[in-house]
């Protein structure tokens, strides 16, 4: 057994009948984690070369970043507490099918009607599979399964989009290449996934628990309100990091090299992956305060960037940003972790990501409305500001809370 796991449920019976052990279970749910969120990003830096191809508008680019978004979240709504009753390995292998499909509808687009099925269908295998994944991974270990929901699309987003940025700049044929590697990578990982152990029984509702609806469990609802400002803040700042952020690093830097923009995300999120590391023995309250304050001064500095302009004061708080997002979603994680039983936590992590993702995509969808209206740069010192302002209120409503 794990150091300070939790009692292993039972294996179930089922096809194949040679099932892997809870540790290496944890890191195939760990690596699945980061090949959906890694697939999520990758066609980011590929979007400069699609619009160059096929001449569409900034707008086009909002409603294609909005259909992955919307997907996602109406994903988590109807599937999200359908691992519950169906079991967590028959709902990842099925989603990890439907995101095989994707990625082949990404290598054989020639279309915006293409791209903007692929990404629907990503939305949707990528939502259905994060509440079957995180409850997973909490199943099998108490402490570390938070760690690891946190750490895996942190490492995924950055894999996924500065991999493709480097094969943009030094690959043969980047629009085909990256999604090659992805189908071969979820091929494995459907084979693998086989022989994930059960976590939870079977349970009657499935069909009832396809209708839409936050479920959160009782004794989690305090708690999840108490979260909810900072999380708020934290998921708003990484959409408008992932949408405006590669555009503005170019006009910052004056580069058009397409590493600039996958080294902005890189930085972002491999500080969050870092920072969720180093405070995993914090207190949860300690971590959130952390994450609010970072991501205040993350922010600050990187509209200094902007405005100088300065790459080094744009960059550090890229990373700064990274860090208080880090910190913030693990006091956040581990503040729920526990208020869920085992037949809950799909739906608990379901609602929590919805809550976190309608946070990550309404704002990044008003920012790329907004640039075509104001301008880019415009647009990025208002949305930043209002972004800067959120984090500092999240920051002292923690301090009354505690405070009183």
């Amino acid at each position: 057994m794990l150091s300070g796991s939790t009692p292993h449920p039972p294996i179930t019976a089922g096809w194949p009948q040679t099932r892997l052990g809870h540790g290496r279970a944890l890191w195939l749910k760990a690596s699945l984690l980061v090949s959906f969120l890694a697939a999520s990003t990758a066609p980011s830096p590929l979007y400069a070369l699609y619009r160059d191809a096929w001449g569409f508008s900034a707008l086009t680019l909002t409603v294609i970043f909005a259909s992955y978004a919307f997907a996602l979240l109406g994903a988590l709504l109807v599937f999200g507490r359908l691992s519950d009753h169906l079991g967590r390995r028959d709902v990842v292998l099925g989603a990890l099918v439907l995101e095989f499909a994707a990625t082949l509808l990404f290598w054989r687009a020639d279309s915006v009607a293409w791209l903007l099925s692929a990404r629907v269908l990503q939305g949707i295998a990528t939502g259905i599979a994060t509440g079957a994944l995180s409850a997973g991974l909490l199943d099998l270990h108490r402490e570390r399964g938070p760690l690891v929901n946190g750490v895996a699309p942190m490492v995924g987003m950055a894999a996924g989009a500065f991999g493709t940025s480097l094969l943009v700049q030094f690959g043969p044929e980047p629009t085909r290449l990256v999604f090659d590697l992805l189908m071969l990578v979820f091929a494995l990982q459907i084979a693998a996934a086989l022989y994930l152990p059960e976590t939870v029984a079977r349970r009657p509702g499935a069909w009832r628990s396809l209708r839409p609806q936050l479920a959160i469990p009782a004794r989690a609802r305090a708690m999840l309100w108490q979260v909810l400002p900072v999380n708020t803040a934290q998921w708003a700042l990484a959409g408008f990091y992932l949408s405006l952020g590669p555009t503005l690093a170019r006009i910052v830097t004056g580069s058009d090299a397409p590493m600039v923009g996958g080294l902005l995300i890189t930085a972002t999120v491999l500080s969050s992956a870092i920072t969720l590391l180093a405070v995993r023995a914090w207190p949860a309250h300690r971590a959130l305060a952390l994450g609010a304050t970072a991501l205040t001064l993350g922010l600050a500095l990187s509209l200094a960037g902007i405005l100088l302009p300065s790459t080094a004061a744009f960059f550090v708080g890229a990373a700064v940003t990274g860090l208080g997002f880090g910190s913030a979603f693990s006091g956040s994680l581990r503040s729920l972790a526990s208020l869920a039983e085992a037949h809950e936590r799909a739906a608990l992590m379901a609602s929590f990501y919805v809550l976190s993702y309608l946070a990550f995509s309404v704002p990044a969808i008003g920012s790329g409305l907004s640039a075509g209206l104001f301008g880019l740069r415009a647009t990025a010192l208002g949305m930043g500001a209002l972004l800067a302002l959120m984090a500092a209120t999240a920051l002292m409503m923690m301090m009354r809370r505690r405070a009183g």
